[in-house]
């Protein structure tokens, strides 16, 4: 059995459109201080541009989980 981890941080863009970021195989346990101050960083400092428009509030912080059997 394989095991994928993704963390996902959805923001509004200045559009009001949603937008995702996905960051696989985050460092484990996920701390939620760290998340939001990244999530922080990322909305006050503009670093990321979608065709939606630019970041413009953090909508909130998922982590996904994926186990994957192989049968043949």
């Amino acid at each position: 059995m394989t095991t994928k981890v993704v963390l996902q941080l959805d923001f509004l863009t200045n559009q009001n459109k949603r937008v995702r970021i996905n960051v696989p195989n985050p460092k484990l346990p996920i701390d939620n201080t760290a998340v939001t101050a990244a999530m922080d960083a990322i909305v006050s400092k503009g670093i990321f541009a979608f065709p939606q428009g630019k970041i413009a509030s953090k909508v909130g912080a998922n982590q996904v989980q994926t186990d994957t059997n192989t049968i043949v």
